[in-house]
């Protein structure tokens, strides 16, 4: 039997794993492989096997898994569907004791076409041969996938029937060309050669190149919800969804050797691929994303995380509550929050930079950058001088790379801000969430990164971060609005009463902890006032 590894800090390694889509693979002290699982945020799912509090509230079969626990391995993936895919080839490799689930030989559905044959059909099979055929897939949803395969079927008038070569006889049990839903290439009501094209037709739609099919029933759907056919709009709309989970790009994923299944994150080597990608004067130590989140027209927030030497510097994560817009306007909102973090940051350098400040001819990038420079020295020598540790307690350092989550139009404005403080040449990017295109100032066409490139995971995992701190802020404003509507229906109190208890006390949990005599201080709020409000609110 072979010693037992040396058990890693799993509560450290799990700070490290980012908020992506993949599969995790548990192993025992002796690196046997227990368990295999996806999630589309291994953080997230991580964190419930090593948290106690969520640990103590799994059933027997979840605790007696995590006992045996010893370290865990992971591989990233760029969406639930391919996690799914992975996490049954790895399943049916290691047969972990604790998977139920995906341990039989059962495999995905597969599309097949064999040009070979007379008059071509689009079948579903699960296995895959080498028969000269050509495969599409594996697709993880079945149904969606049979919805698919129906719909193509009608659309380009193909076969269904079961015979190979349909003659006169099969075509008068059969009603398909009636109902116009086949061509009838048996009959010779459409030529093979024809035929044939319409096949090529639905396989290009298979492997995702035929996106204005999919363009054409969006408008028919927005046309019949406005003739108030909802009934039709409907269908549409759920058969429109069946064609994204069928066409979800995924990779398919053989079985190998374990070493193929782990990838160990290396932040800085991420940070120098980035660099040479982009092609960046030096490695982007410092990276700044911003992000808006607008649910409805509530609340409008911006977030900004910073990641430092490719991992994330909680402590100088920001969030904004956009002031300028009142509805949903991801432009003009990515323009106030670049505005204002950026003429923040130049306004604590121009103090920190002291009188000198208003005669020098330095760019206003040049000066930041000095003063970067001047800061570095001032911490290599001690930083033992007064007039160090003060500017230090005020300065903040531009990034090396500035990321919005959008394209063109959030870029657009972005840096057109940017060019208004005089930091045109701040280096900056969009990255666009539908393929994850990377947009460069001036340039038509955005970068396009492999997606097993460590540079393109750095990106993701910032954009996510500022995704989840946007959210995470908009919750928290939906949160407060709802508690705060509770004063509503507190009798005597108005509108003007409401805002002057919410601008003393700051939320509704304060307020509950108010006494009488506190909330009849506030303008407005008599004494026989103050004790309703607190009846009120100690009766909720």
């Amino acid at each position: 039997m072979p010693p037992p590894i040396p058990r890693p800090n799993l509560i450290a390694k799990l700070r490290d794993v980012p908020h992506v889509p993949g599969v995790y693979i548990m192993r025992d002290r002796l690196d046997n492989v227990i368990y295999v699982g996806k999630a589309r945020d291994l953080r997230k799912r991580l964190a419930n096997y090593f948290t106690p509090a969520r640990s103590r509230m799994a059933d027997r079969k979840t605790r007696a898994l995590i006992a045996s626990i010893w370290d865990f391995d992971l591989h990233e993936v760029r969406n639930n569907t391919e996690a799914l895919l992975l996490e049954g080839k790895l399943i049916k490799e290691f047969r972990p004791r604790y998977n139920v689930t995906f341990r039989d030989d059962k495999r995905y559905m597969l599309v097949r076409v064999h040009f070979g044959d007379a008059m071509p059909r689009l079948a579903t099979t699960r296995l895959k041969k080498d028969d000269g055929a050509r495969y599409f897939g594996p697709f993880p949803h079945g149904m969606a996938l049979r919805t698919t395969l129906n719909w193509l079927n009608k659309k380009f008038g193909l076969r269904v029937c079961n015979p190979l070569r349909p003659g006169e006889a099969d075509y008068k049990h059969c009603s398909n060309d009636i109902i116009k839903n086949c061509s009838a290439p048996c009959i010779l009501r459409i030529s093979l050669e024809d035929y044939r094209k319409r096949v090529e037709q639905a396989c290009e739609f298979l492997e995702g190149k035929s996106k204005d099919l999919v363009t054409a029933l969006e408008e028919e759907m927005q046309h019949a919800a406005a003739k108030l056919d909802f009934e039709k709009a409907a269908q549409l709309r759920d058969m429109i969804e069946d064609f994204r989970k069928t066409l979800i790009p995924s990779r398919t994923f053989e079985r190998g050797a374990r070493a193929r299944v782990v990838r160990t994150i290396d932040p800085m080597a991420d940070v120098q691929e980035l660099k040479e990608l982009l092609h960046l004067d030096k490695p982007p130590l410092v990276m700044e994303c911003f992000d808006i989140a607008n649910i409805g027209t509530a609340h409008c927030v911006a977030s900004m995380v910073r990641f430092k030497n490719g991992v994330p510097d909680n402590s100088n994560y920001r969030r904004y509550r956009i002031k300028s817009v009142s509805g949903q306007n991801d432009f003009i909102s990515m323009a106030e929050v670049i505005r204002r973090r950026f003429s923040r940051i130049l306004l604590l350098g121009r103090k920190a930079a002291g009188p000198d400040a208003d005669f020098s001819q330095e760019s206003p990038l040049e000066a930041m950058r000095r003063l970067e420079q001047d800061e570095a020295q001032a911490e290599a020598d001690g930083g033992t001088d007064s007039e160090s540790a003060d500017r230090g307690a005020t300065f903040i350092r531009l990034p090396d790379l500035v990321i919005v989550d959008g394209g063109k139009g959030q870029l657009g404005m972005a840096v057109a801000e940017l060019q208004k403080l005089g930091l045109h040449e701040l280096p900056i990017i969009g990255l666009a969430k539908e393929n994850e295109e990377v947009y460069r100032p001036g340039e038509s066409h955005p970068v396009i990164i492999p997606h097993e490139r460590g540079a393109l995971k750095l990106l993701q995992r910032i954009r996510d971060e500022a995704h989840r701190w946007a959210n995470g802020y908009h919750q928290l404003l939906l949160g407060r609005r709802v508690a705060e509507s509770i004063l509503d229906d507190c009798p005597g109190i108005s509108k003007t009463r409401k805002a002057a208890l919410l601008k003393t006390f700051g939320s509704v949990t304060r307020l509950r902890k108010a006494t009488v005599e506190e909330i009849a201080q506030v303008p407005g709020i008599s004494k026989v006032l103050a004790q309703q409000v607190r009846e009120f609110l100690e009766s909720r």
